[in-house]
């Protein structure tokens, strides 16, 4: 793909200082621009680089000031970090734009396949399957019997949809992630643990992104939800019967037990960990590491493990830091009163 600057200050609606027919082919952070390559300068922190790059087109701001001459052509734009972010936008778009089945494929007579649809090489889709319009199914999938994908939809090589699982449109799922695998529930005996059979199925709603290597259970009963809007970063852990609110963002390495109900507009930090049975309330935050044990109150924020009032941890933390001193204080106390 190759774009002339005219055509990228189109584009952004920006206007073009030197080489209007300078044409770009990649993308490129500034320091590391070279012939052929599109970057753009924001930070004030990365001035310095715009004198010396040898990127052929730098997206800079329209009132952003130059103390000596470039090399490079100039698109001067309104917001040059917005501008820069719609072009990577358009260039993944056009990076990931595949259409056609391959020939190495697996789907079922039964199954129904919207249009513009691609589907990768050892990909399979089961029976009765229904694919909605513009999705994507890379390489190497499974997609189960009586699943539900809407259209605009993403799945990545080697993702796992089990059976009677219901995916939203625009929804974009990473590689290795597997939706609708058992809850894990046994009732224990003097025998052993006997496996519950989990007969529900998992739902996933409009807008949804979840990250590599994330499993999502299926219900016991019911479903397991993520409301639309829901993101999730890479090796999280939803357990059957969960219900995640919409627009929750979740980092990495995350758990959530079984049952548990979690608002919206929610946001998890990295390996946050939350019992079953809860109900985290709309808004709430949970900073890295912290373990939930109890229900939380809307627009709280937590830490700490078990985790308790953000506020309330941070001021006893400080007496923590201080507890040698603390005691070492007492022991000379003690001693002088006997």
């Amino acid at each position: 793909m190759q774009f002339t600057a005219t055509q990228i200050a189109h584009l952004l609606q920006g206007t073009v200082e030197g080489d209007a027919n300078a044409t770009v082919s990649k993308l490129s952070k500034i320091e590391e621009g070279g012939p052929g390559s599109l970057s753009f300068l924001a930070n004030p922190a990365y001035t310095q680089y715009v004198y010396t790059t040898t990127a052929s087109v730098v997206i800079i701001g329209k009132d952003f000031p130059l103390t000596a001459p470039v090399k490079t052509t100039l698109v001067r734009v309104a917001d040059a970090q917005g501008a820069f972010a719609k072009v990577l936008e358009m260039y993944n778009t056009i990076k990931l734009d595949k259409k056609g089945v391959s020939p190495q494929a697996s789907i079922a007579d039964t199954a129904q396949l919207g249009t513009n649809c691609y589907v990768g090489a050892l990909a399979f889709i089961g029976e009765n399957a229904r694919i909605g319009n513009n999705v994507k199914i890379y390489p190497q999938c499974y997609v189960g019997d009586n699943v539900t994908i809407a259209d605009d939809t993403t799945l990545f090589a080697g993702v796992k949809i089990y059976s009677d699982c219901v995916i939203g449109a625009r929804a974009i799922i990473h590689s290795g992630t597997v939706i609708g695998s058992d809850g894990f529930r046994f009732a224990t005996g003097p025998d052993g643990g006997q496996k519950i059979p989990q007969i529900g199925n998992v739902v996933i709603e409009d807008d949804v992104e979840i990250g590599a290597n994330c499993a999502i259970d299926r219900a016991t009963l019911g479903s397991t939800i993520l409301r639309k809007g829901v993101k999730f970063d890479n090796l999280i852990h939803i357990a059957h019967n969960v219900e995640v609110g919409e627009n929750t963002y979740y980092a990495a390495g995350g758990v959530v037990a079984g049952s548990t109900k979690i608002g919206k507009n929610c946001m998890f930090s990295g390996q946050v960990g939350i019992i079953g049975h809860l109900k985290i309330a709309d808004g709430t935050i949970i900073a890295a590491q912290s373990g939930i044990s109890k229900d939380t109150k809307a627009g709280e924020a937590y830490m700490g493990s078990p985790a308790w009032e953000a506020s309330k941890y941070r001021k006893s933390y400080i007496h923590f830091r201080n507890l040698e001193k603390i005691v070492e204080r007492i022991g000379r106390l003690e001693k002088g009163a006997g």
